[in-house]
């Protein structure tokens, strides 16, 4: 038998006499760490990364798992006696600390509070890394396009392979709209001087630099055998998509938000839960998950990105579309994720 077989009938025994949530709501009084299994994180520092940007050091207690670059975490803020959740993709650094950068939206609940008025010491809840995006497999080159905050996964990817040397040709192509507003600035022109395969452009939209899908040939790095990595706004991913479709050995993307409609894409369905054969009508133009919200509809979900799977329902009958790649779905009995598909004709979902 197994130490770990042979512990579990204690670990169990200790459960039925102590029970965990018992245990958080008097230990968390004394210290708001010491919980029986929950990860939680305390901030200990906050720095500037942008003129919009903050960057939030956080030590976690022992029970975080870790995270693997490219991963996205849950993080639970507690904002005028509510717990709000948001996700970030974090980065590891040298003390095993963890460090979250949050742009931040003015009108928005979390990322102002986060930014300038969450103190030093606050404890936040920590949900542990998920996400596939992931570095690619092989030798060939990587090219890895941003935008926007969709530079927070790349860093942490990179930061991996400076350790590591970069055994590969690898160039990041990183579109902010304004100067001020580049995550990193300086820490990605360090890592590009002091390694000769890592190459680095930046594109400033608003001081005339092209977009995605209107750089100049001459501007791409060399194409063949290489794999492309994409993360920022939906838009920009859809163009990137355009761009490189067939061109590359690879494409991989995550969106932190569903591009624009596409033509073709208006009018309403109706669409049936299942669960209580309740009819509505969303818009075609519109994730499911906001359709679902606006009738006052509180689905689960988690990420709104695609990624954690938290919304994901079953779809009986009809035909979806997915948001930032424009496939349509209508297989029966099949999995939708409703935070990036929206109807496409009429549906049956259960929920």
């Amino acid at each position: 038998m197994s130490s770990q077989t042979a512990s579990r009938p204690d670990f169990d025994a200790t459960q039925r006499w102590l029970d965990p949530a018992f245990f958080d709501f008097w230990a968390t009084r004394i210290n708001p760490l010491w919980t029986w299994n929950r990860p939680r994180a305390r901030l200990i520092a906050r720095r500037a990364a942008a003129v919009d940007a903050t960057t939030l050091v956080l030590r976690p207690n022992r029970h975080w798992r870790g995270v693997q670059p490219g991963q996205h975490v849950e993080l639970g803020v507690q904002v005028e006696g509510r717990w709000l959740r948001r996700h970030y993709s974090p980065t590891v650094n040298t003390a095993g600390e963890i460090e979250i950068t949050v742009k931040t939206v003015d009108d928005g609940r979390v990322s102002p509070y986060l930014a300038r008025a969450a103190l030093i010491g606050e404890v936040f809840e920590l949900g542990h890394g998920f996400g596939d995006f992931a570095w690619p497999a092989g030798t060939g080159p990587v090219l890895l396009l941003a935008a926007g905050s969709g530079i927070t996964p790349m860093r942490a990817l990179l930061q991996a392979q400076a350790l590591r040397g970069f055994d590969r040709d690898v160039s990041l192509l990183y579109w902010v709209r304004h100067s001020d507003q580049a995550c990193f600035a300086a820490e990605l022109r360090a890592l590009a001087e002091a390694h000769p395969r890592f190459s680095l452009q930046v594109h400033v939209t608003g001081e005339g630099a092209p977009r995605v899908d209107a750089l100049a040939p001459a501007q791409w790095p060399a194409l063949a055998h290489a794999t492309v990595l994409a993360c920022g706004p939906g838009g920009f991913v859809q163009a990137a998509s355009q761009r490189f479709s067939g061109q590359v050995t690879s494409f991989q993307a995550e969106a932190f938000s569903a591009p624009a409609p596409a033509d073709g894409d208006e009018g309403e369905v109706d669409v049936v839960l299942s669960r209580s054969w309740r009819t509505l009508r969303l818009a075609r133009n519109r994730s499911l998950l906001e359709g679902l919200e606006a009738h006052g509809l509180k689905p689960l979900h988690g990420c709104r990105m695609g990624i954690c799977n938290t919304c994901v329902c079953q779809r009986e009958s009809g035909a979806t579309r997915h948001l930032l790649s424009g496939q349509r779905h209508d297989e029966p009995a099949a999995p939708v994720r409703l935070c990036v598909q929206a109807p496409s004709t009429d549906l049956i979902l259960e929920l």
